[in-house]
């Protein structure tokens, strides 16, 4: 019996769709339950592995400034005793 990856198993199910397909299942995970985010991961590493240097600048600054944006997620107590 094989077994696949997870990896392996999210491009399996998307392999075949259009770009149509592709953009309702990105629009329908995101923000949606955190089981989807793995998937949204393997679908992200795609598309960095096919950018140009540029692009992948272009991301993360785009990520960054989204970042920079929203507040700072609550510190456990467990962190706070760290600092």
């Amino acid at each position: 019996m094989n077994t696949l990856n997870l990896r392996q198993a999210i491009i399996q199910r998307v392999h075949d769709k259009s770009s149509e397909d592709l953009l309702d299942i990105i629009d329908s995970s995101v923000g949606a339950d955190e089981r989807t985010l793995p998937g949204l991961g393997v679908l992200f590493e795609l598309i960095w592995q096919d950018t140009s240097p540029d692009g992948r600048q272009q991301m993360v600054e785009t990520l960054h400034h989204h970042l920079a944006s929203i507040p700072a997620p609550l510190q456990t107590a467990r962190q706070s005793r760290k600092t």
